[in-house]
């Protein structure tokens, strides 16, 4: 009985916003960045792994934020023909790029820490000291700066990035601190090593959610079955199959049912009847639905399937 969408509803919401995140995913990114070089010119300077592993996932920061921005704009771009849905899914593979830097370069500071475990060097504790500070004061002033306008998922996971940073160079500052008093060169090697086992924790999270992403799962954040019993609450609906739910970036979701409705209905009807479905499904979060009405003993090829 034919296909209805219902697209699209929010996006010129999301331009309200645009302007705001985009300012900020800037300021933060120049932050970054500069803050990036700072620490790998810092990190030889002092000598200390535990340094260089920060810069290491700073860089990887850097990229995600400048991408994030990048994509930020992209994503504004309207469907083509060769995107139907847009270039919404361009954000989680930023993300999945993202992902295998901070893998690689957790990797790298793994190797490279072992062998100073057993053969500690003297680090310059001092210098450590003032890069932790200059670190929670410029990932800081970033995340204070992200918190402000928009709702953008990339600059939330920005945003966390920048948090989780805060808290790496939180233990950087106590490690030097506890340097300067005591000879005890062997913190940083483990300094570092704690750093790059909670970077590979995140980012095989992070590559978790973006391979449910490219593999259409259905969104964790909705319950198929409670979209379901929703449903079945409309009047005129007898049942449902060939159910769908997926998301195109972590934050649009998109849904595809078909719907067997009770008796024939005409189309004003119908009209009616695709409003109440909509309203229900919009308490689910799903930004783009298409319904496929179906009257009672109409066989579905796909059903058969």
């Amino acid at each position: 009985m034919g296909h209805h969408h219902q697209g699209d509803h929010h996006d010129h919401e999301e331009g309200h916003h645009h302007h705001a995140i985009s300012s900020n995913l800037k300021v933060a990114f120049f932050l970054n960045l500069s803050f990036t070089i700072i620490e790998f010119v810092g990190g030889i300077f002092t000598n200390s792994m535990a340094i260089l592993s920060d810069a290491i996932h700073d860089l990887g920061d850097t990229f995600a934020i400048g991408s994030s921005l990048f994509l930020e704009n992209y994503s504004q771009k309207g469907r083509s023909k060769k995107y139907s849905f847009g270039y919404k899914r361009f954000s989680p593979l930023s993300a999945l790029i993202n992902s295998v830097i901070l893998l690689a370069g957790s990797v790298i500071i793994i190797v490279e820490a072992i062998p100073r475990l057993i053969n500690p060097e003297s680090v310059n504790a001092q210098g450590m000291l003032y890069l932790a500070i200059a670190g929670i004061v410029f990932n800081g002033a970033a995340v204070f700066r992200l918190k402000k306008g928009g709702k953008s998922i990339n600059q939330r996971t920005v945003m966390l990035h920048l948090l989780e940073d805060v808290l790496g160079w939180a233990a950087v500052l106590i490690g030097s601190i506890v340097m300067i008093f005591a000879d005890l060169p062997v913190i940083d090697p483990i300094l570092s090593l704690c750093i790059a086992v909670y970077i590979l924790w995140n980012a095989f999270r992070n590559l978790q959610q973006v391979m449910n992403i490219f593999l259409q799962a259905t969104p964790d954040n909705i319950d198929i079955e409670k979209v379901k019993a929703a449903l079945s609450s409309i009047e005129d609906i007898q049942e449902m199959h060939d159910t769908h739910i997926w998301t195109l970036d972590g934050d649009y979701n998109i849904l595809s049912i078909h719907l067997v409705i009770k008796k024939n209905m005409r189309l004003t009807e119908l009209a009616e009847l695709r409003a109440k479905v909509n309203h229900v499904l919009k308490n689910f979060h799903i930004d783009h639905i298409t319904t496929q009405f179906e009257v009672p003993g109409e066989v579905c090829e796909l059903e058969k399937h």
